[in-house]
């Protein structure tokens, strides 16, 4: 499951994480949102225990969304160390998020 943030949790849990992480900046509105869903499940299913994935509402969660730049959605935030380190926006297919992954990972 990937947890969602919001403007009370969001920086904490951000800068505390030692994992690689994964934030999804979303709205329920979007249609490519919708379809990008099941790809960060199944990229979270699979990179369990090394990733951690987070959703973020960027109705819900305006403060962190504008904190981070977000201009479009989806947008996906790649973290390491409370630091951002990698960005894409857009619909991406599945093994390019895998090979982003792999290649921070190393």
């Amino acid at each position: 499951m990937i947890e969602i943030l919001n403007d009370n949790n969001g920086r904490e849990l951000l800068e505390k994480n030692e994992q690689l992480v994964v934030v999804d900046f979303f709205a329920t509105w979007c249609v490519p949102c919708r379809q990008m869903a099941p790809t960060l499940e199944a990229l979270a299913e699979a990179n369990a225990g090394k990733v951690t994935f987070y959703k973020c509402d960027v109705d819900e969660a305006e403060e962190l969304s504008r904190d981070y730049g977000i201009q479009s959605i989806p947008t996906l935030v790649f973290m390491e160390q409370g630091r951002e380190v990698e960005r894409i926006a857009g619909l991406t297919p599945q093994h390019e998020l895998q090979a982003i992954i792999d290649g921070l990972l190393k």
